[in-house]
């Protein structure tokens, strides 16, 4: 059976080498699009949950009302006008009760880890220059077991800064700008008291700009003693055992809590979106192409079964039975589907490769190459759609050959 659907799919080269070439670009297209998207997609992933805990839990900032002040200092009758209504913060915005979230944390057995942190702006005095920061403290044994920072850290590593000491990691990008080098030491001033000197332990590079210019992390207590509030946090971060749970815990947290429970998707919600975004298009391109392709395999073989209706009628003469001229016909629509799919999938890895070695004007936090993602579900996804779709357009050709008759094929050509 092999064979003889080989032979009919020989003798008709040129429309087999077009449809080879309709699913092959089908299946490459698919490659390359779906690397490069899934490639970013890791890259941009893999910095958002460096960056952002499976969970935020941070501090909700406590706004002056001019509702709540009217009432608590006139009453609920009083009618007052304000010519410049109240306005600002009642306190610098900080958890209201870490502790308790701590007791929580630590009994939860859907909770892998957790990090409490202090985020502050601070400006960084160098010679007669200022330049503005952002300085968070951290527990490094904590923190570790949240945001893998240790694989951003060109320099140093995370856990020098278990003992305080005034000791600082900052990003690549603060470095070029204050002009210092590992091992120097930095004037930090928090606004609200004497500028402190803090030593350059080890560096790290994320790969975004507006982050590595500005980040700078220290000691939890350090940054606290500097900030003037001891005992204060202003986020607490946490791993959960399975991050696809985020959403439904953030929500049952929040509803007994008066801080921002807030989760990684929920953060992320713009990039998440771009993604889906992403996946539709790369679909509807794909499937438009297998499409045609898809018509084409049906072309082919409605006309070969047009051209082979006097082989038809000598195999059904023989024995063949209407089932295995179904089959011969099906055989070929696989050959094509496979054949056309591997080659389409081989070439579409080669210019992966290829893409990957393409300098860009731009880093990309761990280079300056195009990202390009190999995961295997590209091309077991890709070979399926192409396979699926030359077996649907084999099917009504091949129900059309196998209801032919020998008596029917003699006298049709009669």
């Amino acid at each position: 059976m092999l064979f003889l659907a080989l032979r009919h799919l020989l003798s008709r080269k040129r429309q087999t080498i077009l449809i080879f070439f309709g699913i092959s670009l089908g299946t490459l297209i698919f490659t390359v699009i779906s690397g490069m998207q899934l490639g970013m997609r890791e890259f941009i992933t893999s910095r958002l949950l460096s960056n952002t805990s499976h969970i935020k839990i941070s501090a909700r900032d406590r706004l002056i009302d001019k509702v709540e002040i009217t009432k608590r200092f006139y009453g609920d009758d009083a009618h007052v006008h304000w010519v410049i209504p109240p306005y600002g913060k009642r306190e610098e915005a900080h958890i209201i009760y870490p502790q308790g979230w701590f007791d929580r944390l630590r009994d939860d057995p859907e909770v892998l880890g957790y990090s409490p942190s202090l985020t502050m702006n601070c400006i960084i005095t160098r010679g007669a220059s200022r330049y503005p920061a952002t300085l968070s403290g951290i527990i490094p044994s904590l923190h570790e077991r949240v945001m893998n920072l240790n694989r951003y850290i060109t320099a140093g590593k995370l856990s020098d800064l278990s003992d305080g000491g005034n000791k600082v990691i900052v990003g690549t990008g603060v470095l070029s700008k204050v002009g210092a080098q590992l091992g120097d030491t930095l004037l930090v001033s928090s606004g609200l008291g004497e500028q402190r000197p803090l030593k350059i332990v080890g560096t790290l590079e994320l790969g975004v700009k507006q982050v590595d210019e500005t980040l700078m992390i220290g000691a939890l207590r350090d940054v606290q003693q500097m900030n003037k509030t001891p005992g204060h946090l202003t986020e607490i971060a946490v791993a959960l055992v399975d991050m696809d749970r985020a959403q439904a815990i953030a929500d049952t947290w929040q509803l007994t809590s008066r801080d921002n429970v807030e989760s990684w998707n929920q953060a992320n919600a713009q990039f998440l979106q771009i993604f889906s975004i992403q996946d539709i298009t790369r679909n509807v391109i794909t499937f438009a192409i297998l499409i045609v392709a898809g018509f084409g395999i049906y072309n082919v073989l409605s006309i070969m079964v047009s051209q082979k209706r006097r082989e038809i009628a000598i195999l059904r003469s023989i024995g063949y039975t209407p089932r295995q001229i179904v089959e011969l016909f099906l055989i070929q629509g696989i050959i094509l589907g496979v054949t056309g799919a591997v080659i389409g999938l081989v070439i579409g890895h080669l210019i992966n490769r290829y893409l990957e070695t393409i300098t860009l004007g731009i880093s990309m936090g761990l280079g300056n190459h195009l990202i390009i993602s190999y995961a295997p579900s590209i091309y077991i996804t890709g070979f399926l759609l192409a396979f699926i779709s030359a077996v649907l357009a084999s099917i009504l050709p091949a129900r059309a050959a196998g209801k032919l008759t020998p008596l029917e094929i003699i006298r049709s050509d009669t």
